[in-house]
């Protein structure tokens, strides 16, 4: 079976097709596909921006589709950035761009707890009309600095319980114990019984 992996993040879609490694499945990037653009991330919920970006790739392709979104929620922000994560700091904003963005906002907020999750909504869409999916979450808090040379987005900043952030572990054990990872093998579970 070939599922169509509705992303344009380059480091997102390694890590999916990582995670999503099953037996007799094939994986192929939107980005490859040819006239394949973005849609406009438009829907108020981590559910409803993944369900966008799969209809857009279930439209354009024919083919089942995959997609997730993922949103940090930082308590001390009232759970920003949310759902506006990749475009914190604007919509050309950079990984840098956006952490910087953070720090800043939590720097004004001196004694405000530091605690946050990533969270992640996967959507899987077929043809004829199912619809799959599946959510996962990364308790941890936000550091001072950033740390580490792995990841992308704001995987520097993100501690984890065990004080290590996601940027300090290898993409592997990242794909053991990452909201994305929770998610997409929650959803794999829920592809392997269709």
């Amino acid at each position: 079976m070939k599922y169509v992996l509705a992303t344009f993040n380059r480091d997102k879609a390694r890590e999916l097709q990582a995670i999503l490694a099953l037996p007799g499945v094939e994986i192929v990037p939107l980005a490859d596909w040819p006239g394949a653009v973005s849609p406009e991330e438009n829907g108020v919920s981590l559910l409803e921006n993944a369900r966008i970006k799969a209809r857009a790739a279930l439209a354009l392709t024919g083919l089942p589709s995959i997609a997730d979104d993922t949103g940090l929620e930082v308590d001390a922000l009232d759970g920003a950035p949310g759902i506006h994560a990749a475009r914190f700091a604007g919509p050309d904003a950079t990984y840098a761009d956006n952490v910087a963005k953070l720090l800043r906002e939590l720097a004004a907020r001196p004694g405000a707890p530091r605690t946050a999750r990533f969270r992640t909504c996967c959507v899987a869409l077929f043809p004829d009309g199912v619809e799959l999916s599946a959510d996962g979450v990364l308790e941890g808090i936000i550091s001072e600095t950033p740390r580490g040379t792995h990841g992308f987005g704001y995987d520097p900043v993100f501690q984890m319980p065990d004080s290590r952030s996601l940027a300090e572990i290898p993409a592997s054990e990242k794909n053991a114990v990452s909201h994305r990872a929770r998610a997409v093998r929650s959803l794999a579970a829920l592809l392997a019984q269709r």
